[in-house]
């Protein structure tokens, strides 16, 4: 069996065929396919019901699927606590690239989450800053699709190198593509720079992972790239990719 067999055939039965098994063929057909290959699998297979995330930390992902699969829905989480520069971002986006922006919020905003659990929650209980502001908004805007691409790639941390190209997303039970997976940070600088990628400006201010404003620091040259996140607070992921 070839790509373009599982792609043709996943496409004609995706109504009828488990999802699970979706993922257990993909991800083993999948394996080598480049990035664009795989897009491509992902949107014959689930059509308009494939979206896409992204942080506005850089719109790589963005350019990947929108040359394959215009006018794709791409969700974006306004938690209330962003860097200007990344809604400067999430605008400049919707005027460049043929797509949907699509921005989520929370049930609470951040001046109500204040009165109900007190001020700085994100200082005292980051996880459960992250799953209201961010976690629980994502899952309700993923309810009306089977599959979600994400730009998480396994070498950006240690929680992140078991991740496969299609995987099953048990807790939202829908398919997760994730097509940049295997590439390197070498890839992604190569890619931005070939393709004028539209990039948030505190990448240039030594923000190398750009999150809310309150729990991201500036990285000091030789540390992880992730160390600006939550430092001090014994936390590595906001809780959508576990």
């Amino acid at each position: 069996m070839t790509l373009v067999d599982i792609e043709a055939g996943l496409g004609q039965q995706r109504s009828t065929l488990d999802l699970q098994d979706i993922v257990e063929s993909a991800a083993i057909f999948l394996e080598d396919a480049s990035a664009r290959e795989i897009i491509r699998w992902a949107a014959a297979t689930f059509g308009d019901r494939l979206c896409l995330t992204s942080s506005m930390s850089d719109a790589l992902l963005i350019d990947l699927v929108s040359r394959v699969k215009p006018g794709v829905d791409v969700l974006f989480i306004d938690t209330g606590y962003h860097f200007a520069e990344t809604i400067g971002t999430r605008d400049a986006v919707q005027q460049v690239y043929d797509v949907n922006v699509i921005n989520i919020k929370s049930s609470r905003t951040v001046q109500e989450q204040d009165r109900d659990l007190g001020p700085r929650l994100f200082g005292r209980n980051p996880d459960l800053c992250c799953y209201l502001r961010k976690v629980e908004p994502l899952n309700r805007a993923l309810e009306p699709y089977l599959a979600w691409i994400s730009g998480i790639r396994r070498d950006e941390a240690t929680s992140r190198t078991g991740t496969k190209v299609v995987e099953w997303d048990a807790k939202r039970q829908m398919v997760k593509v994730n097509p940049i997976a295997k590439w390197t940070q070498e890839d992604v600088d190569n890619y931005m720079a070939d393709n004028g990628v539209l990039i948030n400006p505190l990448h240039y201010d030594n923000y190398p992972s750009i999150g809310c404003a309150p729990c991201t620091r500036q990285v000091a040259e030789g540390e992880d790239p992730r160390s600006g996140r939550w430092a001090g607070l014994g936390k590595v992921e906001c809780g959508i990719h576990l």
